[in-house]
């Protein structure tokens, strides 16, 4: 299924804040909006690289362990190479294998949301709930413009 406009949101679920990525993603997609596709998962993996060629903007979710303590959104590029380490990659890398094997990378975002508590457990503290929900409203704004 391809879609207009792509979240993924990745992350360790068990880990407490390490989930809000995933999170969000889960909440975008119950949203229900036309041509907005999201994917929950735990690590980028390269089979992610088709949907990703198949959008026409993708908005990569993620938790900021050392980063300040707001939201962040910032434009990607796709990396020089898609090389890819221990089955798992970034979201440049993504991007370069979308380009390199699917002949589209397309126009990318990776939003990230400051976090505190990676202990066990699926609970998110209050700093993650807040930035969560300040990332679904970025997400929207994007989405509609």
């Amino acid at each position: 299924m391809a879609a207009n406009f792509l979240v993924i949101g990745y992350g360790n679920t068990l880990r407490r804040d390490d989930g809000v990525g995933p999170g969000v993603a889960e909440s975008i997609e119950a949203l229900g909006l036309p041509e907005v596709r999201a994917l929950a998962c735990a690590l980028l993996t390269p089979e992610l690289a088709e949907p990703v060629a198949r959008a026409r903007v993708v908005v990569f979710v993620d938790a900021a362990v050392d980063a300040p303590r707001e939201v962040q959104l910032r434009s990607l590029k796709p990396a020089d190479s898609p090389r890819i380490l221990a089955h798992a990659a970034d979201p440049p890398t993504l991007l370069a294998l979308a380009r390199d094997v699917f002949g589209h990378a397309p126009q990318a975002w990776l939003l990230t949301i400051p976090i505190e508590d990676l202990g066990i457990g699926e609970e998110l503290s209050a700093l993650a709930r807040r930035g969560s929900e300040t990332a679904v409203q970025e997400i929207l704004r994007l989405a509609q413009g």
